[in-house]
């Protein structure tokens, strides 16, 4: 009865989100990770290899649940340089349920302050609000 309320202050980050941001950002073993809301706690829900592409990722993200996505995103420099960018995606679709995306929208910033080292923060509620043109971009 009372969680609604609660959601936001009553949040927990399991260790296993941080592990796995860790990973990500120092060995890059992961292209992107897929974090979800269960019962009170952030989970990592799905994680994508190093060899899967853009679209790989976007084609993974359910159609009408929320979810958070951090997404490292690889590009090349006029000067021919490699670069990475740590996005945060905030995935709240139009048809996920309200009560959900209330959820999600107020455990957002806490979540993101227990990941050190994202560089882009992007939300989206269409697939077209995170297009490889955007997020391409935002890494500039």
């Amino acid at each position: 009865m009372g969680m609604q309320a609660n959601a936001a202050s009553g949040m927990v980050v399991h260790d296993d989100c941080k592990l796995k941001f860790l990973e990500l950002k120092s060995k890059r073993d992961y292209r992107y990770i897929v974090f979800k809301i269960e019962s009170q706690q952030v989970v990592v829900e799905k994680l994508g290899g190093p060899e899967e592409s853009y679209e790989d990722f976007t084609n993974s993200l359910p159609a009408d649940e929320c979810c958070y996505i951090v997404f490292d995103f690889d590009s090349i420099t006029t000067e021919n340089c490699q670069k990475s960018k740590i996005f945060f995606i905030a995935w709240s679709p139009d048809t996920s349920k309200v009560r959900m995306k209330m959820v999600y929208a107020s455990s957002k910033d806490k979540f993101k302050r227990e990941l050190d080292g994202i560089q882009v923060e992007l939300q989206a509620t269409d697939p077209s609000e995170m297009s490889l043109e955007i997020i391409k971009s935002r890494a500039l």
